[in-house]
């Protein structure tokens, strides 16, 4: 699917649970250097907190939404779809799916990807935290390796510059608030353990 199409796509998405004046805004914007500053510290004090493992992709993108409200000149929408590399599926299969059944779960059971959206912004926390986990899918590890290098935290791209990287993020639904909150809960939950094994381990 062409940027252009994703585009016009997330803009339906949006409009479903967040208006059609909130679809056309997120276009427009363009990310400062304050912003930028803002995502950047919050990502890092997650990606502090959160364990290591892949499987709370969803919960740590919920969470950075969650930590940048208010923080940022735009508002920042969590997105679930397809994650391709070189145009393949690597994360989710294009098929459509249930969102709101998906995501009554605090901790889904869902094979597709999830993200955030700050205007035409991809702002992706869980990608590299998947590839380098040596859990997720091989050909992510190997594309992110030989592209981005080691020991890389967060993504952020303008949307339509992803495939110059060979990445694709397909959008196929638009969390709500209330959906947000539900895994922002799971995720709260993951951090309080992490924290809770880290000082055990001090112990």
């Amino acid at each position: 699917m062409s940027i252009a199409r994703n585009l016009a796509e997330l803009g339906k998405l949006l409009s479903v649970d967040h208006g059609w004046p909130a679809a056309k805004a997120f276009k427009s914007y363009r990310m400062t250097e304050s912003d930028r500053t803002a995502l950047s510290a919050r990502a890092v004090d997650l990606l502090k907190v959160f364990p290591p493992e892949a499987s709370g992709a969803a919960m740590m993108s919920a969470a950075l939404c969650v930590s940048l409200e208010g923080r940022l000149s735009a508002p920042v929408y969590l997105v679930a779809g397809t994650l391709t590399v070189g145009g393949d599926p690597i994360i989710g299969n294009r098929q459509r799916f249930d969102g709101p059944g998906v995501f009554a779960s605090s901790n889904p059971e869902w094979d597709g990807h999830v993200w955030a959206m700050v205007g035409p912004y991809v702002v992706d926390i869980s990608i590299f935290r998947i590839a380098y986990s040596g859990t997720g899918p091989a050909s992510l590890a190997r594309h992110v390796l030989s592209t981005f290098g080691p020991n890389k935290g967060l993504y952020v791209d303008l949307w339509r510059n992803t495939g110059r990287v060979g990445l694709g993020y397909e959008p196929q639904y638009v969390l709500g608030n209330d959906e947000v909150t539900a895994l922002m809960q799971g995720a709260y939950r993951v951090m309080t353990q992490a924290a809770a094994d880290r000082d055990e381990a001090i112990d």
